[in-house]
């Protein structure tokens, strides 16, 4: 064979491993564990870190004051130095829908070390401790809840035993970049981290959706939560195995009735969403970036090359081995594209989506080496290990 051939024959076994080893990550069925309403209904208290919030807030908001729970619940918006009025808008909201108690705060500038949503995640847990709770659910601005997500939540959390229930919120899928974009970024995420494997007692995988997080409170205690993850660049994920080192349970899976409401229309929204940590992803690390173009470049670039390739050229065993890699990989796609109720014939566009990707983690890369840091909200983090996760 060529070595076009043998290149695809590489990139078809890996995209068969990928298929059947690595935890069927391209499933969509993990959703809420079996549960069963308690006999009580614990406290939670809902923290909600918010700068510069105003344009989601009135859709958001509402949805966590009318939440539907038996037991004691109440609201803590972080006002994080917003100057859209956001903390203002949060109680006028309150005072005109009424529901759930709202507690409007604000933590000040972050000290050094800290990222600014951490910090205000740090405040906000602070001011619920005085109320007792037994959960903590973090949700940021921009998510939308069913009316029975927190019972749905706090019922699944006490039947499995989770010190973590976490949820990946649906989100938004209405422009040409944001169908293009946003259904990979949680297949790639689902990837890296096999929902199936993080629900497991004793499993090495570990993470969160940062959007969705009922934390046991107790557990938040004993990982020193957030205090433990100041510096996390990812802090969702940490905050997952930060749970999980300290003996916790966790369990991540898909949404049902958890969306983001916040808007990408552009590329370059999505673009600044992901460069801003894709390199801290990769520990800052040159030699992982390399192997994470390299990888990327022979799993989603080199079957259309190799098809198309093989063709021109008359190479038959290159064209057939790009043309069944290529169909694998669109095959696991598909079920994503379906949970986000996109049509199938985006699946064969994901390796255009793929290369995207890997052009804003090179750019990510770029911008940490050139010393800019991460811009976000009026912030920059210049330090490495302080990029804010504040999609």
């Amino acid at each position: 064979m060529s070595a076009l051939a043998w290149t695809a024959a590489g990139s078809l076994a890996a995209w068969l491993w990928l298929l059947l080893g690595q935890g069927f990550f391209w499933r969509t069925d993990v959703r809420l564990p079996p549960r069963r309403d308690p006999g009580d209904w614990p406290p939670v208290c809902v923290v909600v870190p918010a700068r510069d919030e105003a344009a989601v807030l009135p859709v958001s908001l509402p949805s966590l004051l009318a939440q539907d729970y038996p037991g004691r619940a109440e609201v803590f918006l972080v006002d994080d130095g917003s100057t859209d009025g956001t903390g203002e808008l949060a109680r006028e909201l309150a005072r005109r829908r009424g529901g759930l108690p709202l507690t409007v705060v604000s933590p000040g500038e972050p000290p050094a070390g800290w990222t600014g949503k951490l910090w205000a995640v740090r405040h906000g847990i602070g001011e619920a401790r005085a109320r007792g709770p037994e959960y903590l659910l973090l949700t940021d601005a921009d998510i939308a809840h069913a009316p029975d997500s927190l019972r749905t939540l706090v019922a699944a959390a006490r039947t499995g035993g989770f010190d973590v229930v976490s949820q990946m919120a649906r989100l938004r899928v209405e422009s040409l970049w944001e169908r293009l974009v946003v259904p990979a970024f949680v297949y790639f995420f689902a990837q890296l981290y096999p929902f199936r494997r993080i629900g497991r007692r004793g499993a090495r995988t570990a993470a969160a959706a940062g959007g969705c997080v009922l934390l046991r409170t107790e557990a938040a205690e004993r990982a020193r939560i957030p205090d433990a993850i100041r510096h996390a660049v990812i802090d969702d994920v940490a905050l997952a195995r930060a749970v999980r080192g300290s003996g916790g349970h966790i369990w991540l899976g898909l949404a049902e009735r958890v969306d983001s409401v916040r808007p990408y229309p552009r590329l370059h929204d999505l673009w600044r969403m992901v460069s801003r940590s894709a390199y801290a992803q990769l520990r800052h690390n040159p030699l992982l970036l390399l192997g994470t173009v390299a990888g990327l470049a022979l799993v989603y670039l080199v079957p259309p090359v190799a098809l198309a390739a093989g063709a021109f050229v008359g190479d038959t065993a290159a064209t057939v081995l790009g043309a069944v890699a290529w169909l694998v990989m669109a095959g696991t796609y598909l079920p994503m594209l379906r949970y986000y109720r996109q049509p199938w014939w985006l699946a064969p566009l994901l390796p255009f989506t793929a290369f995207l990707y890997l052009l804003m983690t090179v750019d990510s890369a770029v911008q940490h080496h050139r010393g800019r840091g991460a811009a976000w909200k009026g912030r920059t983090y210049a330090r490495p290990d302080a990029v804010p996760d504040e999609s």
